[in-house]
């Protein structure tokens, strides 16, 4: 089954409602929103062939519902790129994956360009809304591809542990999975709501649309493409059962900005929130000024938004830990919590949170010891440690890889190593996270200095920026004499994050 077919029953029910908003001024209909993605899909299977990865690289822009069904409505794959990623990361994404072609915005493909990065096929990239894309989203109409559930859909790159992005492979069985678990479980949406693009529709956001095609529902980009707390705030009042995805720094600013102008979104439905730890002394301030309105998920790229979810009606209970916990498993995934052997532990037991069902990957592209170490005996594993009490609520312990999550965003502490390790007065390097009201999390980077050399945080930061995206780079930088070490030479980062907070570090053992 083809994911086109939920545009494809939008359409036939709902042909002259709403599909696609910049701001207050609707783009698309239903039935426009279908004819572009099917010339999206002639003007694709024109060039080239079903199974060809097709990559996006935007900011939030209104053609992003089109071009997502259109690749699909062609049998191809989809390989949204995050925006915010440095041009040379952009680059090893479209390497990795052979993109066939690409979609960008006309700033990044400027960017692209002048930094020589492309496609696989020459002259492969179209930017949207010029010339060739209004003539491509305006040409010969397709047919729809007929796929099996198992077909490649989403390659969803994830940041690795090796400072090298991996692709989850989604298929349309996976995805669509994901959308009848959040019809399940997390809002009862219908073609008299909408969902704002406030989060980057190349991965959080974006994993929304389906099911809210699939309803009918509007879609709405904000002018400025990306998340201001105003916009987002007067969006609500102008929009029906206005919906979003924001990640808990979002939450927080959205919440400053209605407590300073005591402004309450009139049509504000639901907001999921996810990607990042969410507070609950945040959360209670949250739910004072907006009410019953909080959804939490509780996934990863590898089972898309669809491991848990703490319910509106959890929201309600007051209990600091159901607040704290990231709820219960969602319709059609079992969740366990292991050892180290893969043996599942009991009630209350802390190990490694396991997850199986439809909505889990086939696997990492091109990476079969990546996917061997996450998927074993049909269970992902997560990385992450909890536990699961008596009721059935899932508790995050820990992360057991220790990507730093900011501002909503995985940020893999090895990365950022590797490159201030570049820097040739660098000697040695050590990233962990610390907490931030603000942003969750923010990278601090402990560095040992080579000797007689003359570091500044100025210097790293330009370093840094030449080579990573900007929100990855440390915010922070602390300079030290030497790093903690046990007696193996492993560098003691537990104890570089009890520095931060003040606290006494334990003996090094």
């Amino acid at each position: 089954m083809n994911l086109f077919s939920l545009l494809d029953a939008a359409a036939m029910r709902f042909p002259t409602r709403g599909a696609v908003f910049s701001g207050d001024r609707e783009v698309l209909s239903y039935a426009a929103l279908r004819q572009r993605a099917l010339a999206l899909a002639g003007y694709l299977k024109h060039r080239f062939s079903a199974g060809d990865r097709v990559a996006l690289v935007s900011e939030n822009r209104p053609e992003y519902v089109e071009l997502l069904f259109g690749i699909w409505a062609a049998g191809m794959v989809a390989v949204p790129v995050n925006a915010k990623l440095h041009p040379r990361e952009i680059g090893q994404i479209l390497d990795d994956c052979a993109a066939a072609d690409l979609f960008a915005s006309a700033p990044i493909a400027g960017e692209l360009v002048r930094h020589g990065i492309a496609p696989l096929r020459e002259g492969a990239m179209t930017v949207i809304g010029g010339a060739d894309y209004a003539q491509a989203a305006n040409g010969f109409v397709a047919d729809a591809d007929s796929v099996s559930p198992d077909t490649l859909a989403w390659l969803f790159y994830t940041s690795g542990t090796t400072g090298r992005s991996k692709g989850a492979m989604l298929s349309h069985r996976n995805l669509l999975a994901m959308t009848v678990g959040y019809l399940a479980d997390v809002d009862a949406i219908d073609e008299d709501t909408s969902l704002l693009h406030g989060a980057p529709m190349s991965h959080g956001s974006g994993l929304y649309i389906p099911p809210y095609v699939a309803r009918a529902a509007r879609h709405v980009v904000p002018v400025s493409s990306g998340f201001d707390p105003r916009e987002f705030l007067a969006l609500c009042d102008r929009h029906p059962g206005a919906s979003a995805f924001l990640a808990p720094t979002m939450v927080q600013r959205l919440r400053a900005e209605a407590e300073q102008s005591g402004r309450r979104p009139a049509n504000l439905r639901t907001i999921v929130y996810g990607g990042g730890p969410m507070y609950v002394e945040e959360l209670r301030k949250a739910l004072a000024v907006f009410g019953q309105v909080f959804v939490q998920i509780y996934g990863q790229g590898e089972a898309p938004m669809t491991i848990t979810c703490l319910r509106r009606r959890d929201h309600a209970s007051g209990d600091d830990t159901i607040l704290g916990s990231v709820g219960w498993a969602r319709t059609g995934v079992e969740v366990a919590i292991v050892d180290r052997d893969g043996k599942q532990l009991p009630t209350n037991g802390i190990g490694e949170i396991a997850c199986r069902g439809d909505v889990v990957m086939a696997g990492y592209w091109n990476d079969l010891d990546a996917t061997a170490e996450a998927l074993r005996d049909g269970w992902l594993y997560t990385g992450d440690v909890g536990s699961i009490d008596a009721r059935g609520y899932l508790t995050l312990r820990d992360r057991s890889k220790d990507v730093v999550i900011s501002g909503g965003s995985n940020i893999y502490p090895r990365e950022v190593e590797e490159v201030l390790l570049t820097h040739p007065q660098v000697a040695e390097a050590c990233v962990v996270g610390q907490r931030d009201d603000e942003w969750g999390e923010i990278v601090v980077a402990f560095v040992v200095p080579a000797p007689n050399s003359h570091l500044t945080e100025a210097v790293l930061d330009a370093h840094c920026l030449e080579r990573i995206a900007r929100f990855k780079r440390p915010k922070r930088y602390c300079f030290v004499d030497s790093l903690p070490k046990n007696s193996y030479g492993k560098v003691l980062k537990r104890e570089l994050r009890l520095r931060l907070t003040g606290a006494r570090p334990p003996a090094v053992p």
